[in-house]
């Protein structure tokens, strides 16, 4: 025990500095990812038909591929067609076009939780249909989405490891390298998991907080008033 506590102690400084970058790499994918899922979400919703099938395909084909695979197709495989990007691009790339197929689905479901009579509401007193989209139901919907949503920082934080796979150097990373210095792999990774252990345990307190602050009292699931 003594021999793992040395070990991690030493490690430490190598792992928060991979920590900070498995952060950088969730919360760049997260804001990309609520990006596009909000255009997709809304796509699907409100788009016409073409809009509707285009966010459709993209759902689908992202969540039904491994973020393996996608992170490789972007590193590995568009040079070949003339497109390269960096390690850390490529990976905030793959981890946004990612995440944003889930939060689409979250946000679809949000924006279809608010009950009809939202729009007829905001037709009724002269806003467009989009204008009603964006002023009445969307606002509600960003709130009604976050007890579902909360679950993808986490979710996201955790899928970031494959991009020690391209050589990013966030956590997972920086623990194979402390491995091979150290010749203890069973302890180097045990102290990564130790370090995502804390970090995801903060990341969702927060989450939680964030729920109860943005909390609608006496809000119903159809988006109206108790």
């Amino acid at each position: 025990m003594s021999a793992w506590l040395t070990l991690f102690s030493n490690a430490l400084p190598a792992l928060l500095d991979g920590a900070l970058i498995t952060l950088q790499l969730t919360g760049v994918g997260l804001v990309m990812g609520l990006a596009l899922g909000l255009l997709a979400g809304l796509g699907r919703v409100y788009g016409n038909r073409p809009l509707r099938w285009l966010s459709v395909a993209y759902i689908e084909l992202f969540r039904g591929t491994p973020l393996l695979v996608q992170l490789f197709l972007i590193y590995y495989g568009l040079p070949g067609i003339g497109i390269t990007f960096s390690r850390m691009d490529a990976a905030f790339l793959a981890l946004g076009v990612n995440s944003g197929a889930y939060q689409a689905e979250y946000l679809r479901g949000a924006l279809q939780s608010v009950g009809q009579g939202q729009m007829l509401a905001g037709r009724a007193i002269g806003l467009s249909r989009w204008q009603t989209i964006f002023y009445v139901i969307l606002p509600q919907a960003l709130r009604l989405v976050i007890p579902s949503w909360a679950n993808e920082p986490v979710a996201l934080l955790k899928s970031s490891a494959v991009a020690f796979l391209v050589a990013v150097p966030e956590l997972m990373a920086r623990a194979k390298s402390v491995a091979a210095q150290t010749y203890n792999p069973i302890g180097a990774y045990l102290a990564a998991a130790v370090v995502y252990l804390v970090v995801v345990f903060l990341l969702d307190q927060f989450m939680k907080y964030l729920e109860r602050r943005t909390r609608i009292p006496g809000l119903d699931a159809e988006g109206t008033r108790a």
